[in-house]
């Protein structure tokens, strides 16, 4: 799966924020459920419309992009 299979930046969907593909909900929202100690199930079940794959592909892209820059 390719990134952008699973986030788009497209100017008519919340002015181009990065959002899951199909849906208006911002992988931001993900990050900030995780930051304030929200299990990833409770991301789900209060975004029904973003796919359990699709939101561990998301952070494991992010996690390969933060190692690489570190590394």
């Amino acid at each position: 799966m390719q990134l952008d299979d699973i986030i788009v930046k497209d100017q008519d969907i919340l002015g181009g924020t990065p959002v899951f593909r199909g849906t208006r909900v911002p992988f931001q929202a993900l990050l900030d459920y995780l930051e304030g100690g929200e299990t990833l199930d409770e991301f789900l079940d209060d975004f029904p419309t973003v796919s359990k794959d699709a939101a561990v592909a998301a952070l494991e892209f992010a996690k390969s992009l933060l190692v690489n820059q570190l590394g």
